[in-house]
């Protein structure tokens, strides 16, 4: 199925047929194991030496020629199709209102997380970061009028108890550490997060979500842009250690073109509710990771926390 047929019927939260659930499904699995890696190397990053605008403008100047050449191709196959009609391809208020949400999603968001994991652990961020889901879920029932179920709604409190549970154990390890500086930055990019997921989903049914993630991406690195330039040199960006650049293409490519795409199409496909609920289990990959790659302590309650939320995130997972 092309994304323009999917634009033109979109799936219903609440009866989508098996096999765009089970490939939504997957999508949203996949991606949130992705985007997991992202704290992992961007960790990997500040202790080489980078900050959280210089890093996010190498991951996404890394980035932004792909998202223009996809985009370009895309924009050339909509031109072909619609030529005898002679219809525009692209609506330039859908256009505009893509680049802006870019502004949510890839700017506001992935800087407010940057900055927070300066001041927090990797486990921390994510577990924070993964608020978003309720917030998701009450903010698409509130404005949009999609269900939230029983099964939803016990996915999510079983989700957030596991969360709860990491995040509490979390804090008795640095008990003197200022972490709310941090936790209150993250929770920001989850608010972001999630106000880009709710409104991104109408935009994507009009216009494929291929189309629409290649214009965020591509508006969100003329933020990112901004930012730099505002408040770095131009040859702060060719100054660093030559890891960080791989870490920025790791990040660029690995853990944003590819889990982007893949996440967009699960939100399409079964909703937004369902990919943020499965989103969820993103923490634990975090934690698991983190331990293992950069050492972060944990405990049985970090364990205790992922088996309840993986049970959780089991309710979701399955039609």
């Amino acid at each position: 199925m092309t994304t323009e047929t999917t634009a033109a019927k979109p799936v219903s939260e609440t009866g989508p047929i098996p096999v765009q659930f089970s490939w939504g499904v997957t999508l949203a699995v996949v991606g949130t194991f992705l985007f997991a890696l992202k704290s992992i190397f961007i960790k990997l990053a500040f202790a080489a030496g980078a900050d959280a605008t210089l890093l996010l403008a190498i991951r996404m100047g890394m980035a932004f020629p792909f998202y223009v050449v996809v985009f370009a191709v895309l924009l050339r196959r909509r031109q072909a199709a619609v030529s005898d009609s002679g219809s525009a391809a692209l609506p330039l208020p859908i256009v505009i209102r893509s680049l802006l949400l870019g502004f949510l999603g890839y700017y506001l968001a992935s800087y407010l997380d940057l900055s927070g994991l300066e001041y927090i652990s990797a486990q921390l961020e994510r577990l924070t970061l993964f608020t978003y889901p309720a917030i998701v879920a009450a903010l698409a029932w509130m404005f949009l009028g999609e269900q939230v179920n029983a099964k939803i709604i016990a996915a999510i409190g079983m989700s957030y108890a596991g969360v709860w549970l990491m995040y509490g154990q979390e804090r008795s390890f640095t008990p003197d550490a200022n972490t709310g500086w941090g936790v209150f930055l993250v929770f920001g990019a989850a608010l972001s997060y999630s106000l880009y997921v709710l409104f991104a989903k109408p935009v994507m049914q009009k216009i494929g979500s291929r189309e629409f993630t290649s214009l965020a991406m591509i508006g969100s690195t003329v933020f990112v842009a901004i930012h730099f330039l505002t408040t770095h040199s131009i040859s702060d960006f060719f100054q660093v250690h030559p890891i960080v650049y791989a870490y920025g293409l790791i990040l660029a490519f690995v853990c944003t073109v590819i889990p982007s795409f893949m996440i967009n199409e699960a939100i399409l496909k079964i909703g937004a509710t369902r990919t943020t609920v499965i989103g969820s289990v993103g923490p634990v990959l975090t934690m698991l990771l983190a331990v293992v790659i950069l050492g972060e302590p944990s405990s049985w309650k970090h364990f205790a926390g992922m088996g309840i939320a993986i049970v959780g995130v089991s309710l979701v997972a399955k039609k």
